[in-house]
């Protein structure tokens, strides 16, 4: 009897992470916008000022509060508890606000809606936090079996911050020395695999404890395959099927033209050793 290897976090769906990675790699070098991190080539991490404006911002903080309740997490497979303290929900998926922004964040990426998990919001108030931890699925963790069906290893996050925090509340990638002050409407995506296709353990990230004012963002994380499904479809680009259409150059445009554009660089600090 021919038995079947079990699949390690450096093998499973290692094809589909690779080919999203040069995917989204490339739409995002082609946008103007987008700003790259420095992370000496260790982890693809990119920036964008101003993805939502002040209203979007204000109403999605209120229907966080309306959803939140003590946040959840996938437990570590050594049974180790992950230290998240802060309050989460997921949005109301069909209100139009919600429906705007996942398309436009799917649009950004130009990743399928369907890969994506729906869009969660999180609060975080004075004194809590989530301690240093992957996106990326361990698949030697009782959750895999169920998570390898419902459109496996997690590809791409994206986070947007939806206020100013009076002080603290800063997203580390604890491995990299680089920590991202929250900045109202500013996103964050980055790749939680290797340019190879395995998963990328430089993409450890904290949010740091919030010592003064309350913190909320909404996060997005993409599958490899149709998220919840178990007959996912993997990710492979069609030969020569044309790059969808984008919004974003009518959005820069407009925006451009109402004020320059501000350094996103000046946000990203590096932390001192």
């Amino acid at each position: 009897m021919r038995i079947k290897p079990r699949l390690s976090a450096d093998t499973a769906d290692k094809g589909p992470l690779a080919r999203l990675g040069i995917a989204v790699r490339k739409r995002l070098a082609a946008n103007p916008e987008i700003y790259r991190l420095e992370t000496r080539n260790k982890a693809e991490i990119f920036a964008l000022g101003d993805f939502m404006n002040a209203e979007e911002c204000t109403l999605m903080r209120e229907m966080i509060d309306a959803v939140a309740k003590p946040s959840e997490y996938f437990p570590k497979p050594n049974g180790e508890e992950s230290h998240r303290t802060s309050y989460s929900g997921d949005v109301d998926p069909c209100h139009p606000l919600v429906l705007k922004i996942q398309r436009r964040i799917d649009d950004l990426l130009g990743l399928p809606g369907e890969f994506g998990e729906a869009i969660q919001g999180q609060r975080y108030e004075p004194g809590q936090e989530f301690r240093a931890h992957y996106d990326w699925f361990r698949t030697n963790a009782d959750y895999w079996k169920v998570e390898k069906d419902r459109g496996g290893q997690r590809s791409w996050t994206v986070m947007v911050f939806l206020n100013p925090v009076e002080e603290g509340g800063m997203t580390e990638f604890t491995n990299l020395g680089l920590a991202i002050e929250p900045k109202q409407g500013v996103l964050l995506a980055w790749n939680n695999a290797t340019p190879e296709g395995s998963p990328n353990k430089w993409t450890l990230h904290a949010a740091l404890p919030v010592v003064k004012g309350v913190k909320y963002i909404i996060t997005r994380w993409y599958r490899v395959g149709k998220w919840g499904g178990r007959n996912r479809v993997l990710y492979q680009p069609l030969p020569g099927c044309p790059p969808s259409p984008s919004i974003w150059p009518i959005f820069f445009a407009i925006r451009s033209s109402l004020r320059e554009s501000r350094m996103i660089s000046s946000w990203v600090r590096k932390l001192t050793s």
